[in-house]
């Protein structure tokens, strides 16, 4: 089985950026769909982004998320990374990286199998 670590997470002003990062171990990242979630206090695990563990690498994000966050990977590093621009305070949460055995990794949180432990990222009006 594989684990995850996250980290870069911090506190940053609305407007900034901040990039986190995903390693792995045990087992081969290439063997995963690899994605983002992120929860707030109170509130329900929320889907990020999510990478297709396939040479093409195909990509998806959450609606409130499009345009401002990018999600990459590279397999010989057993590296995710989550970049994230433009940040806003409503982005405040704690951020897990997420690994399943499928092609493509989906929105529901109860599909994955591994978990990291979180790194928290707030962001400041």
């Amino acid at each position: 089985q594989v684990q995850l670590v996250e980290s870069g997470g911090g506190s940053v002003q609305a407007g900034g950026s901040l990039r986190l990062s995903c390693i792995a171990s045990g087992r081969a990242l290439s063997d995963y769909a690899i994605s983002w979630f992120r929860q707030a206090p109170g509130k329900e695990r929320e889907f990020v982004a999510t990478i297709s563990r396939s040479v093409s690498l195909m990509t998806n994000y959450g609606d409130s998320v499009k345009g401002r966050f990018t999600i990459s990977r590279d397999n010989a590093k057993s590296m995710a990374v989550l970049q994230m621009n433009s940040l806003k305070p409503e982005d405040t949460a704690v951020y897990y990286c997420a690994a399943v055995q499928n092609i493509i990794g989906g929105s529901n949180w109860n599909a994955y199998d591994y978990w990291g432990q979180g790194t928290q990222v707030t962001v400041s009006p």
